[in-house]
This record gives structure tokens, sequence and C-alpha cells, in this order.
């Protein structure tokens, strides 16, 4: 029995990729992380030892700039698309896989005025995305990373299974707090990114609020059916949320009522739900 080497890919990350644009005198920033991933014919730089067919991960990182410098785009996926296409020309380069993470900045408001060069982080998840290229084949996705979400009442957790070692009372009124991770594939390498994005992220926060929740599960599914009915160009969607546990205290030692008014909020360990909702 012979030893082969297996799947294989190098490349750059933690690129921080800063871009203003300053077209008119209302400025506009990109504000990037930035991972690159290659695939190709490199079996030689593993097993023999030689560099020579081999892009240095310094020139991915130059690259990551060049092409910001070179290219116009309103997105992370259109940036992610441009970089994947310059990747794909370069010699023995099979396939490319560049990942960002946006950091979104919002107008700072002065006067009842957004300021056109003056901004504040923004809060509300960060917006991420994913490119991956072959030949001419191109694959996008996008997605949401550390929304956090919390709602006070309209949630609860009951008729659950015993467990051999149940402790949990039922409850139909809980707090439910959770860092949702959303991602999400689009069906074609192309529309309007942006706009889309926006609109998932009001739909997941729309969707959060406006039934009662007997599960994360439950919610998981509203949120992800929603999101598919209300955009046709994505395929389909996955969640990842860890219960972020509010639990009543018990301040009757202190001769003090308690009614839903002071918690503790635990840190570990932690529930985490994960699903796809998906298109048949």
């Amino acid at each position: 029995m012979g030893i082969v080497l297996g799947a294989n890919n190098y490349g750059k990350a933690g690129n921080h990729l800063f871009k203003v644009v300053r077209a008119t005198g209302r400025h506009e920033v990109r504000d990037y992380r930035v991972e690159v991933a290659l695939t190709g014919g490199y079996d030689a730089v593993h097993t023999e030892g030689d560099n020579r067919e081999v892009m240095a991960t310094d020139t991915m990182r130059n690259s990551v700039y060049a092409v910001a410098k070179q290219e116009s785009f309103d997105a992370p996926e259109e940036y992610g698309l441009r970089l994947v296409d310059h990747l794909l020309t370069q010699p023995r380069v099979l396939g490319a896989r560049v990942s960002v993470v946006e950091q979104r900045w919002d107008r700072i408001v002065v006067d009842g005025q957004p300021h056109e060069h003056s901004f504040t982080k923004a809060s509300g998840g960060k917006h991420t995305a994913s490119v991956t290229g072959e030949g001419d084949q191109r694959k996008v996705g996008a997605g949401i990373d550390d929304l956090h979400v919390l709602k006070t009442t309209n949630s609860g957790w009951a008729s659950f299974l015993e467990g051999g070692y149940r402790t949990l009372r039922d409850t139909d009124d809980r707090i439910l707090a959770t860092s949702i991770t959303a991602s999400w594939d689009y069906r074609e390498p192309r529309g309007d990114f942006g706009a889309c994005w926006d609109g998932v992220h009001e739909q997941i926060g729309r969707t959060f609020t406006d039934h009662f929740s007997p599960s994360v599960q439950h919610t998981i599914w509203r949120m992800g059916q929603a999101v598919l009915e209300r955009f046709e160009q994505i395929e389909r969607v996955r969640f990842v949320l860890p219960n972020k546990h509010h639990i009543l205290y018990d301040l009757a030692p202190f001769g003090l009522d308690n009614d839903r008014e002071i918690y503790w909020v635990t840190v570990e360990p932690y529930g985490r739900i994960e699903a796809t909702v998906e298109r048949d």
C-alpha cells in the first residue's frame, strides 16, 4: 500500500482591506477581511519541495489590494467575484475560493443629516460572502454573522422529552436570546447582492418578532421559510443559533418576589441549534 498526497489547498488569510470611494464629496467605505484559498497542480511543492510553479501567499495578499484598486464593487460578493476571476488567470490555479467578512459602517448623523465622510461602526451583524470558481463556473454565497437578538416574552419551551434526567420545568413565557449566524447560496452568481442581503437581514429580524416561539428549532424554520418565500434567487439558507440562556434568579431566600424581572445570564454550557431550510 502506497502513500499519496490527498486534497490540499493553500492561501492567505487575515487580509484587512479598507477602500474609500471618493467619486463624489459623499464618500463610501468598504471594510473587508479577506481570505484566499487556491487549489491546483501543487503536488511537487509538497512531495518534492519544488516551488517553481507555486505562487507565494505574499503575491495573493498583493492581489487582494491591487484588484480592489482596479475594480468597482458595491458588495463583498461582487468583490469576491472580481478577485476569483483574477486568481483563475494565474498558472497552475485550477480553483479559487474567496471569503469576505464586511464590517459595515453607518454615517454619523449631524443636525438630522447623515455626514458625508464621517462614520460609526454599524451594529446588527456582519455581512459575509463566499465566492468559489473553477474554469468558467462561479458559485456565490452570503450570510450574516453575529446578529444578536432577544425577546423578553412570546417564547416558551414545554412538553419535551423526559430523557431520564429531566430537571427543567415547562414554561410558556421565557426570554429567547441568541446570536444568529445565517448563510445562504445564490442560485445564480449575479444580481443585486447588497439589496438582497439587506432584505434577508430585515426579514430574519421581522420573523423573529412575529410569532410565539415554542422552540428555537421552530423559529429557525419560520425564518428560513420566510427568506425562501421572499427571495427566489436563494436556493437554501443555513442557521446556527446558540441559546443564550436567561434564567430567572431565585430571590426567595432573601424574602424577595421575582415576577419575571431579574435573570442571570449563563455563558456555558449552552444549547446550539443548527438547521438548513432549502427548496425541494
